[in-house]
């Protein structure tokens, strides 16, 4: 479905640039570390939420579907 494969691309964009961010920290210390567990946590946190809601949103056209195609009342 379209939505999933634009949840991957969203998913793929947030862990290309954290794996950026990543290296920059590990390399450079760009942030304060602190800071940088506050960004990790909220890019992971943001990544599992977008692989919910396109999971909630393919089963929910999915069963439009079906409904559509009598297969379920």
């Amino acid at each position: 479905m379209k939505i999933m494969k634009i949840a991957g691309l969203l998913t793929a964009a947030i862990l290309g640039i954290f794996a950026i961010l990543l290296i920059g920290q590990l390399w450079g210390e760009w942030f304060e570390w602190s800071t940088f567990i506050k960004i990790t946590i909220s890019l992971g946190v943001t990544v599992i939420a977008i692989g919910i809601i396109a999971l909630i949103w393919r089963e929910l056209e999915k069963e439009k579907i079906y409904k559509k195609e009598d297969f379920i009342d």
